[in-house]
């Protein structure tokens, strides 16, 4: 009887920390031929390059985040 209640405090506590994890939305590609994609902002992006060379670029591999918009064609097909 005194499983169930552990099992579920468990449970709620795993549901709770159980974050998707995304990706950073920059990457910053050196000179030397390293990657890193780590950078939330554009501008970080850019001061982590400061001095190193290199150029920063959407990180590819970042889902993107879902608006909950339907795509819709921006016009009529004619039949």
């Amino acid at each position: 009887m005194r499983t169930l209640p552990v099992a579920a405090i468990l449970f709620t506590a795993l549901s709770l920390c159980a974050d998707r994890a995304q990706a950073a939305p920059w990457c910053a590609h050196l000179n030397t031929g390293l990657n890193a994609c780590s950078f939330y902002s554009y501008q970080r992006c850019m001061a982590a390059l400061s001095g190193n060379g290199g150029v920063c670029s959407p990180n590819q591999f970042e889902t993107p985040y879902l608006t909950g918009r339907v795509a819709r064609r921006g016009y009529q097909r004619a039949y």
